[in-house]
């Protein structure tokens, strides 16, 4: 067992604490979301299996997100690198959805790239000088 990081520093874990906030609101958003899309079901013009595939990854993925954010901010090198590796790959993820042509109703690539925003505030905090070396083993 790995000893955990010292994320006891006031700018270590404001960091983290800015991480976790970030984080909540991704996965806020993407609960709502996924009740939106509950909700409108009945409207194919809105609500089609593209966004119903999408939209439950995204709930998914964001409680994951969340759960290696609380797990990185009590110290943890593995929850600092699944934070580093998940936040990373749903930004390429949500860049992809907003690219592609006609797929996604334009609500849901909005709500995609307020969620990309978050993410990037994410992986740019994670990803910073000072966390790699709080997190280096």
């Amino acid at each position: 067992m790995t000893t955990p990081a010292n994320v006891g520093h006031p700018r270590s874990a404001s960091a983290l604490r800015s991480v976790q906030l970030l984080v909540t609101g991704y996965v806020a958003i993407s609960v709502l979301t996924l009740v939106a899309i509950i909700a409108l079901r009945n409207h194919s013009s809105v609500v089609n299996a593209a966004v119903w595939v999408r939209g439950t990854i995204v709930v998914g993925s964001s409680l994951l997100t969340f759960l290696f954010a609380r797990s990185a901010a009590k110290g943890s090198h593995r929850g600092y690198l699944r934070l580093r590796i998940v936040s990373a790959v749903m930004l390429v993820a949500i860049a992809v959805i907003i690219a592609l042509p006609g797929t996604f109703p334009l609500w849901m690539k909005g709500e995609q790239a307020v969620c990309g925003l978050l993410l990037l505030g994410v992986t740019l905090v994670v990803n910073s000088k000072h966390l790699r070396s709080v997190f280096t083993k």
